[in-house]
């Protein structure tokens, strides 16, 4: 699980990689971001084998789980998680 440091004040986007996962032709079709207590997820995109979530607030000093979770037009689903760490930038 990748790890990436975020200011409480920041709002940023992270992105979650699938390019080399999918079969040929295989697209995402649905995504559910959820994100633990305390960071929002602002939005969310569907891109060519990526997912990118945008993340704002936090409190300094905690660490946090995002997971996206997918399914594709075949019918395959799949869940990745980062953890963010909030710090004072």
């Amino acid at each position: 699980m990748n790890t990436y440091k975020k200011d409480p004040s920041a709002v940023l986007d992270y992105q979650f990689d699938w390019t080399d996962w999918l079969a040929t032709s295989e697209t995402i079709a649905t995504k559910t971001i959820t994100a633990s207590t305390g960071l929002t997820v602002d939005s969310s995109t569907i891109g060519t084998g990526t997912v990118t979530v945008w993340l704002s607030s936090g409190t300094a000093g905690t660490k946090y789980t995002v997971a996206c979770l997918i399914t594709t037009n075949q019918g395959r689903t799949d869940e990745r998680s980062i953890t963010i760490q909030c710090l004072n930038r």
